[in-house]
């Protein structure tokens, strides 16, 4: 992954003062015309702002990998090594470059055909609104992508929400789907507050005017403490803090996807977890200590309990980003799975 171009205050003020137009001073009395005139002009500079800084994001870090078009969506994906093949679902706000950055990626290139998606919407990869992007449709994308880049079988792991289009996919096809490595995964539906507080982006209309004015101002000003949650109670990994581009994160392509699976993340565990029991693959659940994300107990715990053919794996102190915090440790899981399934 490329090396991330900060912009620092200055930078984006500078760009902002550029978008605004020059309104000379009136002495006229403030009428509520002028107001809205004002508001209105402000929140149109502060998009075009935003929209600068999405382009000088994607110009600083391009694409790393390939693009295959299936069902008419473009989807962008990273692809290294040789012999069977792993296939790596990255977690909700994230891309496939996170794998990369975390090392994970390369650790198994040395064994494996790794194949990184960007899930739909994330990255550089498309998010058409004409659907909804279930973890069952996101899932009928990958097996397309799959059958057309000549995969017989693989070992799928999932991080975060990307375990429930593993899972999806599993239960779609059980066949190709070789075995599962699941990392701090949300199986079960379960009362969360950031279903309703974050998920607002993602509405037609008013969703699209926060995404393109204010949500990415708030990404911005609340990544040190999002990045501090994501990985507590472990530090944040000095390569993630130096070199996650949160300058694509904040796009507002990206935010509506974020914001969209926030919302589906409850009723698509609510779908899912009836057919957990139809599973009969090699699976190993991977859950961090500590996790200020998803409850390990509820989550993990509960579908190890359901799943007799599991491998639960708990790492104390880990939080959600065992691929960032343990790669050699998940990477291991992943071959023990890959030794059995794929053998």
């Amino acid at each position: 992954m490329a090396r991330t171009r900060k912009f620092s205050a200055d930078r984006i003020a500078a760009i902002a003062r550029r978008s605004v137009p020059n309104v000379k001073s009136s002495a006229s009395p403030i009428t509520l015309g002028r107001v809205l005139g004002v508001a209105a002009g402000a929140l149109a500079a502060t998009a075009l702002t935003n929209l600068v800084l999405a382009r000088e994001a994607e110009r600083s870090h391009p694409p790393e990998g390939k693009f295959i078009t299936i069902d008419g969506v473009r989807l962008h994906y990273i692809e290294r090594g040789d012999g069977p093949v792993v296939v790596l679902l990255h977690g909700n706000g994230a891309m496939a470059g996170d794998f990369v950055l975390s090392g994970l990626f390369d650790l198994l290139a040395t064994d494996y055909r790794v194949i990184a998606f960007d899930r739909p919407g994330f990255g550089y990869s498309e998010r058409p609104r004409r659907r909804i992007w279930t973890a069952d449709a996101q899932a009928a994308m990958l097996h397309g992508a799959l059958l057309r880049l000549d995969v017989p079988r693989a070992v799928v792991v999932g991080h975060s929400w990307g375990t429930l289009v593993a899972l999806a996919l599993a239960l779609k096809d059980p066949v190709r789907t070789a075995g599962l490595v699941l990392l701090s995964g949300y199986y079960y539906p379960s009362v969360r507050a950031d279903a309703a507080l974050l998920s607002w982006p993602a509405i037609p209309v008013l969703g699209d005017l926060l995404r393109y004015t204010i949500s990415p101002i708030v990404g911005r000003l609340m990544a040190p403490m999002v990045y501090r949650k994501l990985f507590a109670p472990a530090p944040v990994s000095t390569r993630f803090e130096n070199e996650f581009p949160l300058e694509l994160a904040v796009r507002p392509s990206q935010i509506r996807a974020s914001a969209a699976e926030t919302a589906l993340m409850i009723p698509g565990a609510a779908s899912l977890a009836d057919h957990y029991p139809e599973l009969s693959i090699p699976i190993a659940i991977m859950a961090g200590g500590g996790d200020k994300i998803v409850s390990s107990d509820r989550q993990s715990g509960r579908l190890s309990a359901a799943l007799p053919q599991t491998m639960l794996h708990d790492v104390p102190d880990a939080g959600h980003m065992l691929h960032h915090i343990v790669p050699e440790e998940v990477a291991a899981i992943i071959r023990e799975i890959a030794r059995t399934a794929l053998s």
